[in-house]
């Protein structure tokens, strides 16, 4: 038995005195001997054809080592890999088209690179990327979603006709049929939802520095990515070398959000070619500025829905068709639009469901997972329409969703259709009402509406009210794996090949390991994204982390337990169920001064000397996998108090409530911190931020200036509840977490600013808001 129980705790995170006194190791804070550094050359146009390049001047500029365009690059100049595939969806369209290292012929976008410019400073870098001349010959942008399907408009590749990336149908029960659904309708909206352009704006911009060894054949390459497993796999490929020959080491990141899980940026694959070519190393580190443009983005959709209701308010069927902007290239294959198209039915019971979506090329920096990763689209769109429904019904918006929630007795619950992962969307666990309910006890819903709200309005004060539902398919494949290993001075180590850009693992692993092995959560030492230590793994995305990689630690720490055991009823000569293990040491039950430590077992079980016996293995140790058959969906509520002002429509935000299921929790303080995180990015999604781009492509918002923000002064004390529904899907029941704070702020803050505002016709259905394009709703 174990006599410690971290699991569940609150423990403060392992990781942060190292961060907080700067000893943590950041991408930049690689510096090597006679290391050399880069900027680029970047298209100043959306759309144009490259008609010559001059890099003479560069060239002979003092302290430039190397200068390369797509010419240059002979055989290595090659199309990225298609990192998703299209799903096995009848009857799909998919036309794939993959970003280039260095654009040759023509510019696809504002930011693609042309010229690589390799100096001994980036102060010279950057000087002689200026003096690199490019001719292009300006062609009309496509920068529409809807005027890039007529067929007048130009071609972003001159071979895909009426810019088409795909095209995509689903349906669920009769959702073919949804002409006959619609007469049965008591109740039949029909609306237009926009989502718009916004960029992750991580705090750290991406990074790569590449070091060849050309004695030990061996190339080391420290990268801001999330998947360092695929990077190294993807970079041994494209160079000619065997896996074992690169080490890619992902260090302490300054968040990722999904954009620094695209592979393969031009940058990785030219930073590492660049340094075995010269046989120095090299380094660049992205600014502000080329984050905008040159890091890829999200959210811009346009969906045309229909909604059938009946008298009740029960939902009948949807019928969505929307367009999806892809931007220049499609490396991610889907992800987004699927997304969209399988979240929008969120934790209701939709007996028909038709959706149809068209992913459209443009001349806009290319699109690919951010945090939430389309999910906030589908949820915008449903939480619109049930607010909608509930105004014309006479309903309290509450009750609605009440009477549409999928019951807990219908799990696992198939909405028949296909997910990001290519499995059925099926939901594994849930039970919603309890998370509705706690959430109106937090956010005091009875109380606003009874008391709040009619006192504030009588002294001329807008308050408002928003209550919104999400589900999040978390936990998906393919796999993840661990070693956990005890060494001779007692500690144990954990090694897996996710990186981590925040989210607690050096601590929520450690529990997880402590529990097993009987150790203090300090004593375990986790070591996350680095090839060298653990080979194989997917990578930290779609809120997979403590489900993937928790489980494949969990099973290898338990078989490091049993090894335990086993030799310390060997030792102790005593049964191993009557064996106590914990503070890092065995003993039998009741007889403590026969405690034997792990150190010392370690060193029994690699010994110096004599045979090790059949069918044992040297040492404390343990390497297991997990890949789960599908995702585990979590799914929770978000409450919130608004005030506007009538004068500025300014919003200020009172209150602020997130009740979440996760299933089973490792540490409520780092999943808090980690709801309260996206929270924050929800805000400034839904309010502040937007990317901007005129009808040439340019982008209008390209610094902070521009792009807004939220601050702390924006951000709320933010109070989170827990349900815990476990998974069944894996031994420690839990669920994904780390988008579920960003997910459904859009349609919070539609709903919360129309109570405030009170006026009858208002309808909010675009995000982001902001004070100036309020007014314009409330004028129109």
């Amino acid at each position: 038995m174990a006599a410690t129980q971290f699991f569940g705790e609150r423990i403060k995170r392992n990781e942060d005195p190292r961060l907080l006194t700067g000893q943590a190791l950041f991408t930049d804070d690689v510096n090597l001997p006679n290391m050399l550094h880069v900027a680029f050359h970047r298209s100043p146009y959306a759309h144009g054809r490259i008609l010559s390049i001059d890099v003479s001047a560069a060239a002979e500029k003092e302290g430039v080592v190397a200068v390369y365009t797509a010419e240059s690059l002979g055989d290595y100049w090659q199309h990225g890999p298609l990192l998703v595939p299209p799903p096995p969806v009848e009857g799909i369209v998919f036309n794939q088209r993959t970003q280039v290292p260095l654009a040759k012929d023509k510019v696809r976008y504002v930011g693609e690179p042309i010229v690589m410019v390799v100096a001994t400073s980036r102060y010279v870098a950057e000087d002689a990327a200026e003096e690199v001349w490019v001719d292009i010959e300006p062609l009309t942008a496509v920068t529409d979603l809807e005027a890039a399907l007529k067929p007048d408009t130009p071609q972003v590749h001159e071979d895909v006709e009426t810019n088409i990336c795909a095209h995509v149908v689903q349906t669920k029960g009769s959702g073919r049929d949804f002409a006959s659904v619609r007469q049965q309708a008591a109740l039949l909206l029909e609306r237009r939802f926009y989502y718009d352009h916004g960029t992750a704006a991580a705090m750290e911009n991406r990074g790569i520095v590449a070091d060849w060894d050309r004695r030990a054949q061996r190339l080391t390459i420290w990268d801001t990515t999330q998947a360092p497993v695929f990077i190294r796999n993807g970079m041994a490929a494209f160079l000619g070398l065997s896996e074992n020959q690169v080490r890619v080491i992902a260090p302490f990141i300054g968040g990722g959000f999904g954009p620094k899980i695209m592979m393969f940026y031009s940058e990785e694959m030219l930073i590492p070619w660049a340094a075995m070519q010269l046989n120095r190393p090299v380094k660049w580190i992205e600014d502000r500025a080329e984050n905008f443009v040159a890091t890829t983005q999200e959210r811009d959709q346009i969906h045309d829905v229909q909604a059938a209701f009946d008298e009740n308010g029960r939902i009948l069927g949807i019928h969505d068709t929307f367009y999806h902007d892809a931007g220049a290239y499609a490396p991610y294959g889907l992800t987004v639009p699927l997304n969209s198209q399988c979240t929008l039915l969120g934790p209701y019971d939709v007996p028909c469901y038709y959706s149809e979506f068209t992913a459209v090329f443009t001349n806009k920096p290319i699109v690919t997972p951010y945090r939430g990763a389309g999910r906030q689209h589908g949820v915008f769109v449903m939480e619109r329409l049930l607010d909608l429904a509930a105004r014309q019904l006479g309903l309290d918006r509450t009750e609605i969703r009440r009477r549409n929630f999928i019951p807990p007795t219908a799990f696992p619950y198939n909405n028949e259709i296909i997910y990001q992962d290519f499995a059925p969307l099926v939901y594994d666990s849930g039970n919603y009402e309890p998370v509705l309910d706690q959430a109106k006890r937090l956010i005091g819903y009875d109380d606003f509406f009874q008391t709040v709200q009619p006192q504030a309005r009588a002294e001329g004060r807008h308050v408002g009210l928003g209550i919104v539902a999400y589900v999040e398919g978390t936990g998906i494949g393919p796999y993840e794996g661990a070693r956990v290993q005890v060494q001779a001075n007692g500690r144990v180590s954990v090694a897996t090949g996710i990186g981590t850009q925040g989210q607690g693992h050096y601590t929520v692993f450690a529990q997880v390991v402590a529990d097993q092995v009987g150790v203090g959560v300090t004593d375990v030492d986790v070591v996350t994204g680095d090839t060298d230590q653990f080979h194989w793994g997917a990578g930290t995305f779609a809120s997979r982390g403590a489900v993937v990689a928790g489980n494949a630690i969990n099973e290898a720490a338990k078989d490091v337990r049993r090894k335990i055991l086993k030799l310390a009823s060997e030792q102790l000569e005593a049964a191993e169920e009557d064996l106590e293990l914990g503070e890092g040491r065995v003993w039998v039950r009741g007889v403590p001064e026969t405690a034997v430590s792990l150190g010392s077992l370690a060193q029994a079980a690699n010994p110096m000397r004599g045979a090790v016996k059949p069918g044992a293995e040297p040492g404390l140790e343990s390497s297991n996998y997990f890949g789960p058959e599908y995702g585990a969906t979590a799914a929770g509520i978000h409450a919130m108090i608004v005030e506007v002002d009538p004068d500025t429509l300014n919003v200020y935000i009172q209150k602020y409530v997130v009740v979440h299921d996760c299933g089973r929790v490792i540490n409520p303080l780092i999943l808090e911190g980690q709801i309260q995180g996206g929270v924050a990015q929800g805000i400034g999604n839904a309010f502040y931020e937007k990317l901007a781009f005129d009808s040439d492509g340019q982008l209008l918002t390209g610094s902070f200036m521009d792009y807004l923000l939220p601050t702390a002064l924006e951000v709320p004390p933010i109070v989170v509840g827990h349900e815990e529904t476990p998974s069944p899907l894996n031994p420690l029941g839990t669920k994904g977490s780390g988008e579920a704070g960003a997910i459904p702020t859009g349609p919070l803050f539609a709903q919360a600013v129309e109570d405030a505002l009170g006026h009858p016709t208002l309808e909010i259905l675009e995000i982001p808001l902001s004070p100036g394009r309020l007014w314009e709703l409330v004028q129109s």
